[in-house]
């Protein structure tokens, strides 16, 4: 029979697969003989046998019966005693944490039969009254799906009938009307009495725990954060402590380092007279833990003494959960912290310094995606208007946009919105997830506002408490912001502003273009080392798309060694587009010969300036791609026109050439039509013109004393015979121009029988090119532009994309391929070079994959070509090195 349940002396840090990260984590403080209240965890093999099966698995409440005897008696009580009571607090933990998003239910085993007991033990009828009227919301909530909104009106009547305004100021009678009001509320909802078996409120709970993996919300969220659904949670069992036992007790989240900036020292919220989910929910405005070392210097001496341990042993930032009952401290929970992307950078580079990790270890804690939220611009100060009001920065950025006011209108916004709610609950993770930032009147920065805004990388703004919220409007000062109103909220200062703020260039941003000097900076001093070590470690090389010469020039600047793609498409937009016109109605090869000259000198200069741009480096020029009819007006537009001059009696003339052209060119799907190669084949001198371009513009580079390094791509190739041809004739034309330098000749894989048939081609090839965009297309049988908002949405929602497969790779399809191709290509062809230039090149999951693949290069737009160099280097150094915070 399988075992299920582990006392927490059982378990360690390492076992996050089995125990979760929370069991796991509670485990090692209890090894390392910290103050951690006994218990024990309920594995996730535990939970997945639940939810494929829909009961519990046979024998484990046998397990969980005879673990429970152990917790009572190193607590020296029972569950749910009449005279002296034990109670339990139940909480999720799955291997990644996922804050708020699935349950936890506190006080089990307290009922009518024990309350008076509970008060007579702790001194504290009031204690007793408001932990009561706990359990009741929480086990109706998350068991019985009474909808939270009802206690909590019941809540704010007998608040306001007593004229206080927090629940920490009612008395113990009053917690008792509530209590009566909660019970009167439950059975109205369920159709039966409060549960008063402490056996059942426990089995109820742990149910309840394993169902909410699959809650909507949690869903969503691992989701948003790639987190596989097929993990299970593991299930928490805990004696309780009690925060809420008066004005020497309190509760508090701390972090052994600054999660938003990184700065050193011990940082957090702390709460008295409360229990854990009070400063979790940000339902009160919490103090710092400066002032619990006025309230209790003892508590939070030793506070301050465990984090230390704590931060020594997992190496990282920690993120700790603490109760303090009667003086005495209790460590309730222990992870590895999450943290804004600039702290991670920066905390990456001071665990370096202080010798607590190496470089490769600080590669793996960052990432790609922390690096472009980095990039992303931040408010102009000087432009900006003085702010409405100032929250807490719990999560640094800068967001505009139109306030909605519940979670509900931001998902179904289709402009930037800002989410303005007292405080956030895991039901509003749908509306933070579409938001451009978030702002509460309520919480601190552990709040769940911020834990989660952190974890996505959004801005948030908390604690605003001048900010009166109402339904559709909040007021500050006197000014009423309505919805639909914009607004500018600022994480990293806290600032509220009315209407739109300018903004300016990411520091980061301006540090790649050479405006910023690293020195002095910790941030920009961090990502110069960790991007520095990265690049020497990574085995792929980062080029870049690029078809100007400025692209190329921002590529280099930003630590691009080549360019991957070049577009010649694109120079034959705008102005040039006459010359191809030309080139289409040509009816003889005179004609054709003029207008192909035409565009000779014009094509050699953009090759020119490519090449001084990336002087040393190579330049694959990708010859040109899509069909020619692209380059000539819509098909409706020139029916309507020359309709429109018939009709009026007169000659369409050009206007009637160029429809009988797009008509005779005219493709029901131009993606599989004359294109690529293709086209070459079929238009005589056309690639003859380009190849000539290119060669011309690398002599007269060598001639100033330059030094090109261009490669011709040619498109398309789905057969070796149109390698052999295409290649042949640029080998023609490259013989006839002097003083140029060896120019590789390669093909773009983007068919998959030309992956199929690599072996073939690259006996003619130089070098292989993966255009992913295209392979994905051919390979799952549907054109982007069609389907992307047809029924993606759908397939991420069904699970049966995890991402977009034009984001992120697929690697087990297309993947396969690529990897096909590489094996095959090598074996005929041992010194063949290589690499990928669809959008997948500055994906970094895709580049994990091209790492392992065997590429050489990945090929990306300039933007992002200081995520691909980090993540290259992160793909070569050991993934056991890491320190997962999700």
């Amino acid at each position: 029979m399988s075992r299920y349940v582990y006392d927490f002396i059982e378990g360690n840090k390492d076992l996050k697969d089995l125990l979760g990260g929370k069991g796991a984590n509670l485990a090692e403080m209890t090894r390392m003989g910290l103050p951690v209240p006994p218990g024990f965890t309920i594995s996730t093999e535990a939970c997945r046998e639940y939810l494929r099966t829909g009961a519990m698995p046979a024998g484990l409440l046998d397990e969980v019966t005879q673990h429970l005897r152990m917790v009572e008696e190193k607590m020296g009580k029972p569950l749910g005693d009449a005279h002296d009571p034990l109670l339990l607090s139940v909480r999720s933990g799955g291997k990644f944490s996922m804050p708020g998003m699935m349950e936890t239910i506190l006080d089990i085993g307290l009922r009518d039969a024990n309350v008076a007991a509970l008060a007579r033990h702790s001194g504290d009828e009031r204690f007793a009254w408001d932990s009561y009227r706990r359990l009741i919301q929480m086990l109706g909530k998350t068991v019985f799906e009474v909808p939270g909104d009802a206690f909590e009106a019941e809540l704010a009547a007998v608040r306001a009938a007593v004229g206080v305004r927090s629940d920490a100021d009612l008395t113990a009678a009053q917690l008792q009307e509530v209590v009566q009001a909660y019970k009167k509320v439950f059975h109205a909802h369920t159709g039966r009495e409060f549960p008063q078996a402490p056996h059942e409120q426990l089995i109820l709970a742990i149910a309840s725990v394993f169902a909410s993996w699959n809650a909507e919300r949690a869903v969503l969220y691992r989701r948003q954060e790639r987190i596989p659904q097929d993990l299970g949670t593991a299930v928490n069992v805990m004696a309780m402590v009690f925060g809420n036992r008066g004005e020497n007790s309190g509760t508090g989240v701390a972090f052994t380092r600054d999660p938003a900036t990184g700065r050193r020292g011990a940082y957090g919220d702390y709460l008295p007279n409360a229990q854990g989910e009070d400063v979790v929910a940000g339902i009160r405005n919490t103090m710092s833990l400066d002032d619990l070392a006025t309230i209790d210097p003892k508590a939070h001496r030793r506070l301050l003494s465990i984090m230390e341990r704590l931060e020594q042993r997992y190496r990282d930032l920690c993120d700790i959960e603490f109760t303090i009952e009667n003086g005495k401290l209790w460590m309730l929970q222990t992870r590895v912290g999450k943290r804004t992307p600039a702290a991670a950078f920066v905390i990456a580079g001071q665990l370096v310094d202080e010798g607590t990790i190496t470089l490769d270890e600080a590669l793996q804690r960052v990432t790609g995606e922390q690096l472009a939220h980095l990039m992303f611009p931040s408010f102009d100060t000087a432009a900006a208007p003085a702010p409405l009001a100032t929250g807490v920065p719990a999560s640094p950025g800068a967001a505009v946009g139109a306030v909605v006011f519940d979670s509900a209108a931001a998902a179904a916004a289709t402009q930037p919105v800002i989410l303005v709610r007292r405080e956030t609950n895991p039901d509003d993770l749908p509306g933070m997830i579409a938001a451009q930032g978030i702002l509460t009147s309520r919480g601190g920065k552990t709040s769940h506002a911020a834990v989660v805004a952190r974890g996505m990388g959004r801005t948030c703004v908390c604690g605003a408490e001048d900010l009166e919220i109402g339904p559709d409007s909040f007021t500050v000062r006197g000014q009423v912001i309505h919805a639909g109103d914009v607004i500018s909220v600022d994480g990293t200062t806290g600032h509220i502003f009315a209407g739109s703020v300018p903004v300016r260039p990411s520091p980061v941003v301006r540090y790649f273009e050479g405006e910023l000097s690293p020195m002095g900076d910790p941030l920009l001093s961090a990502v110069q080392r960790l991007l520095a070590h990265a690049d020497h470690t990574a085995r792929l090389g980062v080029h870049a798309n690029a078809d100007t010469g400025l692209d190329a020039e921002r590529a280099r600047r930003f630590g691009a060694t080549g360019v991957g793609l070049c577009r010649t498409e694109h120079m034959f937009l705008g102005d040039r587009r006459v010359l191809v016109e030309r080139l289409i109605l040509a009816t003889d090869d005179a004609e054709r010969e003029a207008a192909l000259a035409a565009l000779l000198p014009l094509q050699r200069a953009d090759f020119a300036e490519l090449f001084t741009a990336m002087d040393g480096l190579p330049v694959t020029i990708r010859l040109i791609d899509p069909p020619l009819h692209e380059f000539l007006p819509p098909l409706e537009e020139l029916t309507a026109r020359v309709a429109r001059t018939e009709a009026l009696g007169a000659d369409p003339g050009r206007d009637g050439a160029l429809l009988t052209a797009v008509r005779r060119m005219h493709e029901s799907n131009p993606m599989l039509g004359l294109r690529g190669v293709r086209l070459g084949l079929v238009v005589p001198g056309l690639f003859a013109m380009q190849v000539r371009a290119i060669v011309e513009a690398a002599a007269t580079r060598v001639a100033a004393g330059g030094d090109p390094r261009p490669e011709i791509m040619i498109p398309l190739v789905g057969a070796v015979q149109e390698l052999e041809t295409v290649r042949a004739e640029a080998e023609s034309v490259l013989a006839t121009v002097t003083g140029a330098p060896p120019i590789r000749i390669g093909t773009m894989i983007e068919v998959p029988r030309a992956a199929l048939t690599a072996g073939e081609i690259a006996e003619h090839a130089d070098f292989f090119s993966f255009g992913t965009n295209d392979l994905t297309q051919m390979t799952w049988g549907f054109s982007r532009d069609d389907v992307e908002g047809a029924f993606f949405g759908r397939y991420l929602e069904l699970g049966i994309f995890a991402a977009s497969p034009f984001e992120t790779l697929d690697t087990r399809g297309v993947g396969e391929l690529v990897r096909t191709a590489v094996d095959r290509g090598r074996a005929a062809h041992p010194g063949l070079i290589t690499g990928v230039c669809g959008e997948h090149g500055g994906d970094p999951a895709s580049i994990h994959f091209f790492h392992h693949a065997g590429l050489d290069y990945v090929s990306c737009s300039p933007f992002r070509v200081p995520i691909a160099r980090l993540e290259a280097g992160r793909a070569a150094t050991t993934a056991a090195t890491a320190s997962d915070s999700r």
